[in-house]
């Protein structure tokens, strides 16, 4: 059976985190698609930026919310059916990332990371999913990350939340695979964005020493989820495969890790001076 949707000529995508980076390339790329738009993020301004942008091509609701507070989801939803009917298509792009080892971290702060970047993509797929069904068409893509595929240190908690959103859209993938419904993830490595750019120093060197994805790239195997080519997409390739070696081998991942530390140091200082 057909999963995703091979034409999002009128659908309705609602894409949370939509006002900067993967988010907002993700509305572009739907946009020219012909879909119609949910864009949901915490930012006014940007938000009605990219909404003005895009509302030239195709009918756009912009919704100003926190998804953390699982009511802001709700009325989120709420707006969305008001305007739209069904979502068709949701994308979970939000993320928080509070950067340290654990012990440098308040506990509140990773509590609220767990919920933007684990209950709320999790909440908002089971509340949208019935409709879904019933249509018997339909795709949920999470953004993961190569932090949820290898244990990361100074990512403890990020990494653990995309661990547990990964497992959460391959089995949930598998329970609803022959009901035209596509859930997949997209895990990414560094992604030449405000998200680590804007916090160089902040961010662990081994992330640099990754090779670096367009917000555009990622955006385009999002879409590759939602019509059901893929599962799961790890990228860049090389990286993904490295995850995977790394997991299987904690003891080769914490011998290679000086090296790769020692690498990311050097990238950053490149990046530094663009």
């Amino acid at each position: 059976m057909q999963r995703g949707l091979s034409n999002f000529n009128g659908r309705t995508v609602l894409i949370t985190g939509a006002s900067a980076g993967v988010g907002a390339a993700c509305a572009r790329q739907f946009a020219a698609l012909g879909a119609k738009l949910a864009l949901v993020a915490r930012g006014e301004e940007a938000l009605t930026q990219i909404a003005d942008e895009l509302g030239q091509l195709t009918d756009v609701l912009p919704v100003q919310a926190d998804v953390g507070e699982l009511a802001a989801c709700d009325q989120v939803l709420e707006q969305v059916a008001g305007k739209f009917g069904q979502v068709d298509v949701l994308i979970n792009n939000a993320g928080l990332h509070h950067r340290g080892e654990v012990v440098a971290r308040d506990a509140v702060q990773l509590a609220n990371m767990v919920d933007v970047n684990l209950r709320t993509p999790i909440y908002l797929t089971t509340r949208v999913l019935p409709d879904m069904q019933k249509a018997r068409c339909g795709a949920v893509v999470m953004v993961g990350s190569l932090a949820g595929r290898a244990p990361l240190q100074g990512a403890a908690t990020y990494g653990g939340t995309k661990a547990g959103l990964r497992s959460f859209a391959l089995a949930l993938g598998d329970e609803v695979r022959e009901q035209g419904i596509a859930v997949g993830v997209v895990s990414p490595g560094p992604i030449d964005t405000g998200f680590i750019m804007n916090e160089i120093d902040a961010v662990e060197d081994i992330v640099y020493s990754q090779p670096m994805s367009t917000a555009d790239e990622v955006a385009e195997n999002i879409i590759r989820v939602a019509k059901g080519e893929r599962d799961e997409i790890a990228m860049p390739w090389f990286s993904g495969k490295l995850t995977t070696m790394s997991y299987l081998a904690p003891l080769l991942r914490r011998k290679l890790r000086p090296a790769l530390y020692a690498m990311g140091r050097r990238n950053k200082e490149k990046y530094r001076k663009r």
